[in-house]
């Protein structure tokens, strides 16, 4: 008789490469305003363009953007916004145009200037405005709702104001 029990199990090195390994991945959350028009690449790929803002509002350059499948970027419950995964441990290549000068008929030459960067990094990239600091926001309504209640009569109509002199 053979033994059944021998036949299903396998050999421990061999049960342990079996095993999926977890691999670890960044969700990126970000507005439906980032994504660009779908295209279709040189060798018949299906891309989107996805733009960051610029963290610093002083910054007057151009937007950095990559490019990626729109079957990778998903719908958020509530509609508005978007999100996507990618490995944790992956790179994604980033690209801006840079103007590098005018040519002799005085028009513009831009450049494309791209980078590499973590897929951690790019994910504080893309959320960089959930890092500001709301206290300037709130005293600046603060102070917005002094001055509005100065300038107003308690929600009393000019007629009635007049009444009373």
């Amino acid at each position: 008789m053979t033994d059944n029990k021998n036949l299903t199990e396998s050999p421990d090195f061999v049960q342990e490469n079996d095993k999926p390994t977890a691999r670890t991945e960044v969700t990126i959350k970000f507005g439906r305003g980032l994504i660009g028009d779908p295209f279709t690449s040189r060798n018949g790929k299906e891309l989107v363009e996805v733009k960051i803002p610029n963290a610093d509002k002083s910054d007057t350059r151009p937007w950095e953007s990559f490019v990626i499948s729109p079957r990778m970027i998903h719908d958020n419950q509530f509609g508005k916004g978007v999100w996507m995964k990618l490995p944790e441990d992956g790179t994604t290549r980033l690209s801006r145009m840079t103007k590098a000068g005018m040519d002799e008929a005085g028009k513009p030459v831009w450049n494309r200037e791209t980078r590499t960067v973590s897929n951690s990094e790019l994910k504080a990239l893309m959320e960089s405005y959930k890092d500001k600091t709301r206290g300037s926001v709130l005293s600046d309504l603060s102070g917005r709702k002094v001055q509005d209640t100065a300038g107003k009569n308690f929600g009393r109509t000019a007629n009635a104001c007049e009444i009373d002199r």
